[in-house]
């Protein structure tokens, strides 16, 4: 039964930075995130995106500033436990108990950096999907030259779909993109783009059918209200039927939430001792849910978990500028 100093629930820009300064604390660290890689939605749908309220970067492309969040990380040897889901967090004496859909974990404190909340896409309801996952059906990129050469097909009709497309465009060999309806929900530059782009539109189909043994090498497509079917030779459905997510075991945890989140004192701490709260998950008087304000709740979770482990720790730790090279030292 091995303990962490503080677990951190979520992966997201506020979770990373949280995470970065639990190192800079020496605290032994765990992050756990229902999504498969860092960055939280930044990294799963707007990592083409520009950001302009970053302190320090004029403009940073979402993507990059996950990058240099995780070139950060990097500093120090925290546990990472992706694609993992907590369904059940319990109190002991001493320590909490976090149960997920894959394993058991243990932690003196914790720090929930939910977000908006665990964050799952939507699936696609056709017959062999759950099959052809992750063998021809991808529901995130983390990496656009994987499809160089290959034949996309992309069902959608949001922002993100557009942007997977054109992204996609100059590397794959054929990018074709599917949306239910007649017209698209992106920006209205987004689509003018799309329209003037070499992707096929296949607008006010619904897919039906999936094709393949092993591996996905195929779709048939139905036109909206007609008996038109037309089947296309694909090497990947990457599905962007959005996200869903869920704050309801808050309640069953025993931490106060309502619609705005969950609800925090000064210190960041929720109403069950030893749970802290950063980023847009956390609700007060005069809250602003920026990516920067939650940077600034972040290491007042952290000092203030790590003062809850112990409380003779310093709530006020030494500026990092001091800090840095002794840590150096150490290492040395």
């Amino acid at each position: 039964m091995e303990i962490y100093d503080v677990t951190i629930i979520g992966a997201g820009p506020v979770g990373m930075y949280a995470a970065f300064y639990a190192g800079i604390r020496q605290a032994k660290t765990k992050i756990i995130d229902s999504l498969p890689q860092l960055g939280g939605q930044l990294t799963t749908l707007y990592a083409e995106k520009y950001i302009y309220d970053i302190p320090g970067f004029p403009a940073i492309k979402a993507g990059d500033l996950i990058h240099n969040l995780e070139e950060q990380l990097q500093t120090f040897s925290h546990t990472y436990c992706l694609a993992e889901e907590v369904i059940h967090l319990e109190k002991k004496e001493d320590y909490f108990i976090l149960t997920t859909n894959k394993d058991v974990h243990y932690s003196k404190s914790v720090i929930l950096a939910l977000g908006n909340g665990s964050f799952q896409p939507r699936k696609l309801q056709v017959e062999k999907a759950d099959y052809f996952e992750n063998n021809g059906i991808a529901y995130y990129i983390n990496d656009l030259m994987q499809y160089a050469g290959k034949k996309v097909a992309i069902a959608g009709g949001g922002d993100s779909a557009i942007d997977w497309a054109l992204m996609l465009e100059p590397i794959a060999a054929e990018v074709s993109l599917i949306h239910r309806r007649p017209e698209f929900r992106g920006h209205e530059h987004s689509v003018t783009k799309l329209k003037n782009s070499t992707v096929k539109l296949y607008t006010s189909y619904l897919i039906k059918e999936l094709h393949g043994e092993q591996n996905l090498t195929g779709i048939t497509l139905q036109k909206a209200k007609t008996d038109e079917f037309e089947t296309l030779d694909v090497d990947t459905l990457m599905v962007n039927y959005g996200f869903t997510s869920s704050l309801d075991h808050l309640t069953v945890w025993g931490i106060d939430n309502s619609r705005r989140g969950i609800e925090v004192a000064s210190n960041m701490e929720t109403s069950l001792k030893g749970v802290f709260a950063a980023g847009d998950i956390v609700d007060y008087d005069g809250k602003v849910k920026l990516i920067a304000t939650g940077f600034g709740e972040a290491p007042t979770a952290i000092n203030n978990a790590l003062f809850y482990n112990d409380p003779k720790t310093r709530r006020q730790p030494v500026h990092s500028t001091s800090l840095f090279p002794k840590l150096k030292e150490q290492e040395n």
